[in-house]
């Protein structure tokens, strides 16, 4: 039966590589028309930078979203602006200008909170100084989601340089300022830098042309596509393209390299190219494989910025395989006179006798990672976690304005409650201990700010609706807890509970602290589930490609091993990681450095046939630590730019981790999986169907 399945594939090789040749012209000019429709579709896929539109249906926040997007016409401030230097009637004016501006709404200010037309020195200064402090205003206002760039820009004319904003709709529009020249940015970096590894890897000029053109056209086919799933997350927009390009380009590399073999030996291009796809297709086809799947299981995550990123990783690896099958070869083919004019001498010398210095060695590196292994388990377990975008660096405006305000009137973060409308005496309660928890700075109600005493029906609509709905009582809540951490998320906790003692269940809060509580739980849950997914599938993937039950565990030892010294460093660095980062990167590193121990033990298994392990192992690492080394250094490369040229924590922190997590698979294939392999020889020969290893009369 495994002879069959074997004969199918070939079968299969064999087919496509015939109707290639056939049609290559047809095929290259096919290509080109679909990645030019693409390239021009890509300008008219949306992205969504509201990390809140990923979080599930059934969390808190998203059905709290609802009932007040349907009860009431405000919705929760998400921007403030400080003025220097003005009067209360100077500030009034500002509160006017501001609120004209096409996009703004909901602005409150002093006049707001207290009788302005009162002294301010009777008022409640704690109050007073909240809004109003050394002769300057601080405005809080709502931006029209969607509307952030126009809107921001519009402020910024209107407040000029010596005034600041801050604020969650700031940070979406710097955000996606940014995003655009960032990936310009990273682009520009990225391509010179792999072209020069991979010329380094290659004896002719064009051959890396060819390897980033077949991939280039699946990365923009893959972009283009996305018009049809309608919107991508702006964390799939920075990273899925240049991650397809890095984890992809082996196929490329693993079918030229071949090709060129062949035709060493073989006259005819044709008969080389036909050869090469047959020897390279099961490769190819079980990288793709353990790779697709392990992109799948960021398909699960409830949090659906990983499946949405899962989702298009998984898209990209399917174009890039047909792209490599199909598009490369009849390009090859129709061109390759180029490759034979730009041949040139191996810029790198060969890597031969470093087998035998690597041996020597075993001992202390399986000592060493074992030794590594627990402890980096259990820090990983335990890093201090960011969930948000995280703060705008000190060198931006956006940094230096929220310094700015923060200094005059400490951090804000408002949070909006919901709860039953009817009883005002309950509600003055809640209130009353509302104001008097430590992190709360005010609470605006109409229990105190108009009367508990006046019924709302006897006063005017303008006056009672910012408070009440048909169903239900807003109360805001300004505090000075940050947006996330222990204190911010305990104030969550706290205020559902305070109002749960009143009103049980039908209690609702909202606002960018309680947004990020919610992400915190959700991707919590998702994070078992997604890692024991993402082994689970590659296990399977390893187990059919080495019909062996112990290669999998010692393939998969050696990638989780150098996993979890990666998302550790943070723990022993003192240092926080941004949740989302560190979960997409414990499944992405996985499924994309798999393939360096995959290609290690193939190569090991076929020399073990005909020598002695420790021979095998010399010889293996000879011939392909190269090979290893061009593949990882490419996606360290991809790793370490995507770190340094963006902004926005989360893809900076996939970069970072991404960078770290290729050079650290590296090492480990290269000293920790020979050893392993040495150790467990005879296991692996016993556990492992028609092995064939030899044997030492």
């Amino acid at each position: 039966m495994l002879q069959g399945n074997r004969c199918k594939k070939e079968m299969v090789s064999i087919d496509i590589a015939a109707r290639i040749l056939k049609y290559k012209k047809s095929i290259v000019i096919l290509f080109g028309i679909i990645a030019a429709i693409c390239t021009i579709a890509q300008f008219f896929v949306s992205v969504n930078y509201n990390m809140v539109d990923y979080l599930p249906e059934d969390a808190q926040s998203t059905k709290a979203m609802e009932i007040m997007e349907q009860e009431f016409d405000g919705s929760v401030q998400n921007t403030r602006v400080m003025i220097n230097d003005v009067s209360i009637q100077e500030a009034l004016i500002f509160k006017e200008k501001l609120a004209s501006i096409d996009g703004v709404s909901d602005v409150t200010w002093l006049d707001d909170a207290i009788d302005i037309k009162t002294p301010l020195e009777i008022a409640d200064q704690d109050t007073v100084e909240n809004y109003y402090k050394d002769n300057k205003a601080l405005l809080s206002f709502t931006i029209r989601e969607g509307d952030e760039v126009a809107v921001t820009d519009a402020i910024y004319e209107l407040i000029g340089e010596e005034n600041a904003m801050s604020g969650e709709a700031l940070d979406t529009a710097t955000s996606q300022k940014m995003a655009g020249t960032e990936s310009m940015y990273a682009a520009a970096l990225l391509v010179p830098i792999i072209i020069l590894i991979l010329v380094i890897s290659t004896n002719s000029w064009m051959e890396p042309v060819f390897f980033l053109t077949a991939i280039g056209v699946s990365v923009l086919i893959n972009l283009g596509t996305n018009l049809f799933i309608g919107e991508i997350s702006f964390v799939t927009q920075s990273v899925a393209p240049i991650l397809q390009l890095a984890v992809s380009l082996d196929y490329a590399i693993f079918l030229l390299h071949s090709f060129s073999d062949y035709r060493k030996e073989i006259e005819d291009p044709e008969e080389a190219m036909r050869l090469a796809i047959k020897k390279s297709f099961p490769a190819i086809a079980a990288s793709a494989a353990t790779t697709f799947f392990g992109f799948i299981a960021l398909s699960f995550m409830k949090f659906e910025i990983g499946s949405d990123l899962g989702l298009n990783l998984v898209k990209g690896i399917l174009l890039s395989f047909i792209s490599v099958i199909v598009f490369l070869p009849a390009l090859t083919l129709l061109l390759f006179k180029w490759i034979d004019k730009t041949q040139h001498k191996p810029l790198i010398g060969s890597f031969r006798k470093i087998g035998s210095k690597v041996v020597k060695v075993r001992f202390p590196s399986l000592l060493l990672v074992f030794l590594l292994i627990v402890p980096a388990f259990l820090g990983q377990s335990k890093t201090d976690f960011t969930y948000g975008i995280g703060e705008h660096p000190e060198t931006t405006r956006a940094g230096q304005d929220v310094t700015k305000i923060e200094e005059t009137f400490g951090g804000y973060t408002p949070m909006v409650l919901l709860v039953p409308r009817g009883d005002v005496v309950k509600e003055e309660k809640l209130v009353q201990e509302l104001e008097e928890l430590d992190s709360v700075t005010s609470v605006l109600s109409y229990t105190n700010l108009v009367s508990s005493v006046i019924p709302p029906e006897y006063l005017e609509e303008s006056i009672t609706e910012q408070f009440y709905s048909e169903n239900y009582s807003r109360i805001i809540l300004h505090t000075n807890a940050g947006n996330e951490g222990d204190v911010a998320f305990a104030l969550v906790e706290t205020v559902e509970n305070l109002a749960a003692d009143y009103y049980e269940e039908d209690v609702h809060v909202l606002g960018e602290s309680v947004t990020l509580y919610d992400i915190k739980t959700t991707v919590e849950k998702d994070n078992v589930m997604v890692n024991l997914l993402t082994v689970i599938t590659i296990a399977i993937v390893l187990l059919f490609t080495f019909k062996s039950i112990s290669i999998p565990v010692v393939l998969l030892l050696t990638i989780q091993a150098a996993v979890w010294i990666n998302l550790s460093v943070p723990y022993f660095t003192n240092s926080s990681l941004v949740y989302v980062g560190y979960l997409i990167i414990s499944t992405v590193q996985l499924a994309a450095t798999v393939d360096y121990a995959i290609l290690f033990t193939e190569d090991y298994k076929e020399n073990r046939k005909k020598m002695s392990a420790l021979k095998a192992i010399k010889k293996t690492i000879d011939e392909k630590l190269f090979s290893i080394a061009i593949s990882a250094s490419i996606l360290s490369s991809v790793g370490f730019i995507l770190w340094i040229t963006s902004s926005n924590p989360i893809v900076g922190s996939i970069g970072l981790l991404l960078g770290r997590g290729a050079l650290l698979a590296f090492i480990l294939v290269v000293f920790f999986l020979p050893a392993m392999l040495l150790v467990f020889d005879k296991l692996i020969d016993k556990t492992s169907l028609k092995a064939n290893f030899y044997k030492e009369k």
